[in-house]
């Protein structure tokens, strides 16, 4: 596409910025969230002030209406006709960050990903992908292009065992309604953690998410090498469950900050065990492949890819 396109990837936590001419995407900047108002204010500190803009592709962690989101763990909105204005650009689109990843889904090779598990992939078939960070995402690409947005983060969690149960049981309390975000996520990995100490009748100190990663994958905490242990064991069955809710005989691909960051973590965990655990449907989960994207901003090589074929969402 011609002309000088912003691209971004918006989350919770960074704004990721970029700007594509002639078909080249540039190199990616990424400004905290927290440092800038708004959206706007951050897209004129990445910029300049005199920079302009032809058009606007922006992937953004939320359900987009009509162009306009409202960012789910994030005090900024995306509106596609103010930026347009603001940017003075012949056109502005925003689409679910979870669909720009999808879009990338055909063009990740083998050093992109790292399998954990189950047969090759099938691009000719439905491809599942859901993602860890500061919340937790999903979507599905078709084998003709289209890509599937959930909000299936959302939905409320099972239990796999009578410790994950009265885990649940015990954030109910604190949240009532206690969705795969709860503990999927940046703040779910806390989350599950002060679960496990409160239903040993343990007063722990809180814990960030980050030390607890840490602490896991060097042993020096079994609480925390428990939570992880769990955190994954929960993602591989949601990452089962999205298998069989999308029919996702093309894989099933696990995306976000966390998964790359805890990978010898997720290799030895029951990961696998519990994508598969599905009852009489095992044998058709598993020939289904499993991996981690671990290509950084793989969201950019989807927006390329978009871009490149013509279309603007």
């Amino acid at each position: 596409m011609d002309g000088t396109i912003l691209c971004g990837d918006i989350g919770g936590t960074n704004a990721r910025l970029a700007l594509m001419r002639g078909g080249e995407m540039g190199a990616v900047a990424t400004l905290a969230v927290a440092d800038h108002p708004d959206l706007p204010s951050a897209i004129r500190a990445f910029l300049g002030v005199h920079a302009e803009v032809d058009g606007a592709l922006l992937a953004v962690a939320g359900p987009v209406n009509e162009g306009r989101c409202v960012l789910t763990n994030s005090g900024w909105v995306v509106d596609a006709a103010e930026l347009r204005g603001t940017l003075r650009a012949d056109w502005v689109s925003v689409v679910n960050d979870f669909e720009a990843q999808a879009w990338a889904l055909p063009a990740l090779g083998a050093g992109d990903l790292a399998p954990l598990g189950g047969g090759a992939i099938r691009l000719d078939r439905p491809m599942a992908m859901l993602g860890s960070g500061t919340g937790l995402g999903m979507a599905c690409l078709m084998p003709n292009g289209t890509v599937v947005v959930s909000e299936g983060g959302h939905a409320t969690l099972a239990a796999g065992d009578d410790r994950e149960a009265a885990a649940l049981a015990w954030l109910r309390g604190r949240f009532g309604h206690v969705s795969a975000e709860r503990l999927l996520s940046g703040d779910g990995m806390e989350n599950l953690h002060a679960a496990l100490a409160a239903i040993d009748g343990v007063e722990q100190a809180h814990r960030e998410s980050v030390a607890i990663t840490e602490a896991a994958l060097d042993g020096s905490s079994p609480r925390c090498v428990e939570t992880v242990d769990r955190f994954c064991a929960i993602l591989g069955a949601l990452a089962g469950d999205l298998a069989l809710l999308f029919g996702a005989r093309g894989g099933v691909f696990v995306t976000g900050g966390i998964a790359p960051a805890i990978l010898p973590a997720l290799r030895r965990s029951p990961f696998r065990a519990r994508f598969e655990a599905k009852g009489r449907l095992r044998d058709w989960l598993s020939p289904i492949a499993t991996s981690v994207i671990t290509r950084p901003n793989a969201a950019f090589i989807g927006i390329a890819a978009r871009l490149a074929s013509g279309r603007r969402d």
